[in-house]
């Protein structure tokens, strides 16, 4: 990771550089640049980016200063608009022949953190050498990356989305969710809009599904993600109760993850997700690689599940593109996420919400059980996650608390696994203790964050 760049693009509280409006420029100059050392694409007159956003406040005057930058360079503007989703704008971006893709989002953040993720023409995240190449040009002087003379407007070109129709043929021909009973929370985000018109009586799924209730479709600029979505499955939950629907399915700011909810109330995470996707991907003959990716902050319980059907599971780090990375360079086709990152490979590449959900459903669809006996895949192994925010030097950093994460490890032995990392988004470092004796597990998760927290 850069200065800038960290786990999943740039991503910030907006106001601070790179998040203001001197910044954003800098940043699409940058870009331009990366992109106009490249060959046009065949077929298109110019280079093409594609951008979208989620609603968040801060979407009004960074995509306008983004699209103004890129045409002013000489470069075509895709506009998917202020309700666009992660995964659309990676499939956009690939279905186009653009040179760059766009999502102006902060993800599962406040509405005062804002970012990008940046995809390449074949829709995966851009690679690091390519993050460092704009990253760098961050601090050269403008002047030195004019734009050419006689560019006056926002160069906006068109295609036909193709979206839907990637993922309906990614579907069972004959799949039928009719009759279950589903409650979609959008976030309060970028799925808002989709999710009414996709799933409404006139949209394009209209024959997949009842039309369900969607709770999280407020959307005001500032309440992103705020009581809603895959960080906050409490309001998903109590709505899926209330109405006796058969499932739930918490989205976050963006779309590219997701959390279930089953009947009873009781959220069902991306391990227990994988789980049940790998096993009947097993079962049908469509798993490849010989098992999954994962990350290390997985459950044993997924390890060991995966291991009784002689499945692998690697171990990636946080953060979706190190499990598409993985994934590619194994040749899997499905990885992801304890928070939600689902990526079927062949048919995304990029982690979506949406899609994983409907590929749950139909695997609970031909089951015909509960989805609470469905999605209780494997007994997890006790887990717990704590965040330390701190705002000065690396707590990290510090001896005492490197000796105290040694020793607690060597305690736990193979009784359980330790894992203290730094956020890759946020100014928060991440402690995760797994171990089959709780009281263990309480203990040295305490003893760790005590040390954290005295150095932060």
């Amino acid at each position: 990771m850069g200065q800038f760049f960290g786990t999943d693009g740039i991503r910030g509280p907006v106001g601070v550089f790179p998040l203001t409006p001197e910044g954003i420029s800098r940043i699409a100059q940058s870009a331009a640049r990366w992109m106009m050392a490249r060959p046009v694409p065949a077929g298109h007159p110019r280079h093409l980016v594609v951008i979208g956003s989620d609603p968040r406040a801060a979407s009004d005057w960074i995509v306008p200063i983004l699209s103004g930058t890129f045409s002013a360079h000489g470069i075509d503007v895709f506009p998917l608009g202020r309700f666009a989703t992660t995964p659309e704008v990676a499939c956009e971006t690939k279905a186009s022949g653009a040179t760059l893709g766009l999502a102006v989002t902060a993800s599962h953040n406040p509405y005062t953190d804002h970012g990008m993720k940046f995809f390449a023409a074949d829709g995966f995240k851009l690679c690091g050498p390519d993050q460092d190449a704009i990253e760098a040009g961050l601090g050269v002087p403008s002047e030195a990356i004019a734009a050419p003379a006689g560019t006056g407007h926002i160069n906006t070109v068109r295609h036909t989305p193709v979206y839907d129709r990637q993922v309906r043929a990614s579907l069972p021909a004959r799949l039928d969710l009719r009759g279950m009973g589903l409650v979609f929370d959008a976030a309060n985000g970028a799925a808002q809009a989709r999710l009414a018109n996709r799933l409404g009586k006139s949209g394009p799924w209209q024959d997949l599904l009842d039309p369900p209730i969607i709770i999280g479709a407020g959307a005001d600029g500032v309440n992103i993600n705020d009581g809603f979505g895959a960080t906050h499955p409490e309001a998903l939950a109590a709505k899926v109760v209330e109405t006796g629907a058969f499932a739930g399915v918490a989205l976050d700011g963006d779309a590219d993850r997701l959390i279930m909810v089953d009947e009873t109330g009781e959220t069902v995470d991306g391990d227990q997700l994988l789980a049940l996707l790998a096993t009947a991907m097993q079962a049908e003959g469509r798993l490849r690689g010989g098992g999954i990716v994962a990350t290390v902050m997985s459950n044993l319980g997924l390890e060991r599940h995966l291991g009784g059907l002689s499945l692998s599971m690697v171990r990636a780090k946080v953060g979706d593109r190190n499990v598409v990375e993985a994934m590619r360079a194994g040749g899997f086709n499905l990885g992801g996420e304890q928070s939600g990152h689902l990526v079927l490979l062949d048919a995304a590449t990029t982690g979506d919400g949406l899609l994983a959900a409907l590929h749950v459903l139909s695997i609970a669809k031909a089951d015909g059980r509960k989805f609470s006996e469905i999605s209780r895949v494997f007994e997890p192994v006790p887990q717990k996650l704590v965040n330390v925010r701190y705002g000065g030097e690396d707590p990290l950093a510090d001896a005492g608390v490197q000796s105290n994460i040694a020793r607690i490890t060597g305690d736990l032995g193979d009784n359980g696994r330790v894992l203290v990392r730094k956020s890759g988004t946020e100014p928060l470092i991440r402690i995760m203790v797994e171990a089959f004796d709780e009281a263990e597990l309480e203990d040295a998760i305490s003893a760790i964050e005590g040390a954290v927290r005295g150095a932060a």
